[in-house]
């Protein structure tokens, strides 16, 4: 193929048949770079092509413009709620951004408002919907509601399976809401007590790390403690389950009555009526 693309360069070796041209030998020692060079230059403009893309400003149109300050003003003042949880000493409100996926027409006046069935804890929303534009549109606003207050930690962490001490123990402000289960306050409710996992150093204490606890087993006698507004009954029964910590039991009192509450102590068990 290259002896018809290029028969000048290739008279002397058909002639002598064991060397190449000195025509020749520039092309022979500059081939491979000359493939190198198109498959890198192939490479670089793939790659630039892609940078291009990515870098390529998206449509105006489909970007979310950002809040205002005083809309934001406006969702910290809803989510704050003017009250603060019990045990907090202070709750800060972190507002997130709309997704930038989002095409939302010009709107004159946007009004937050708490969605439904929504708590105010950590990780939640609200709701932002156009009152005064051209389309009436509601969109979710991500935040975060740090809720802060003295709580038991780990000034130095512990393993797994490890039994806590007073020693152990220390007291610090914790964000009580970065976790979904509570944050334990009182030393009592701690010492003595199982690690069900690991906890980093200066880590909240917190009932989910804890292991449950069984208060009875099935078969025992368990001491019944029935409760209401302005009462309190006590009686005794067998216990059909296994009393544990957090977990719904169920008790045959000595009228063969089964009633089911939460176990709450050595043998003892509580339901409110």
């Amino acid at each position: 193929m290259n002896s018809a693309a290029f028969p000048g360069l290739f008279r002397r070796c058909l002639r002598a048949g064991a060397f190449y041209s000195a025509d020749m030998l520039p092309i022979l020692l500059l081939a491979p770079l000359v493939r190198l060079s198109a498959r890198a230059w192939a490479r670089a403009a793939i790659v630039a092509c892609g940078l291009l893309v990515a870098a390529w400003p998206a449509n105006a149109q489909e970007e979310a413009a950002p809040l205002a300050a005083g809309l934001i003003d406006q969702v910290r003042t809803l989510a704050l709620g003017g009250t603060t949880p019990a045990g907090a000493t202070r709750v800060e409100v972190v507002v997130g951004q709309l997704d930038p996926r989002l095409h939302l027409a010009p709107c004159e006046r946007i009004e937050p408002y708490l969605p439904p069935n929504v708590r105010l804890w950590g990780k939640s929303r609200i709701g932002l919907r156009c009152k005064e534009g051209r389309t009436a549109w509601n969109v979710y606003l991500p935040i975060v509601v740090k809720v802060w207050g003295r709580a038991l930690v780990v000034p130095a962490g512990a393993a797994a399976g490890s039994v806590l001490s007073e020693a152990g123990l220390d007291e610090a402000e914790v964000d009580l809401a970065a976790e979904t289960t509570p944050a334990i306050l009182d030393r009592k409710a701690a010492v003595g007590r199982t690690l069900a996992q690991s906890l980093q150093p200066g880590q909240a204490l917190r009932q989910g790390h804890l292991k449950s606890r069984q208060w009875f087993a099935a078969g025992e006698t368990v001491r019944v403690i029935a409760s209401g507004e302005g009462f309190a009954l006590e009686s005794s029964g067998q216990a059909i389950t296994n009393g544990i910590e957090g977990q719904a039991a169920k008790v045959r009192t000595e009228s063969g009555v089964i009633v089911t509450g939460l176990p709450a102590g050595e043998r003892r068990m509580e339901l409110t009526l």
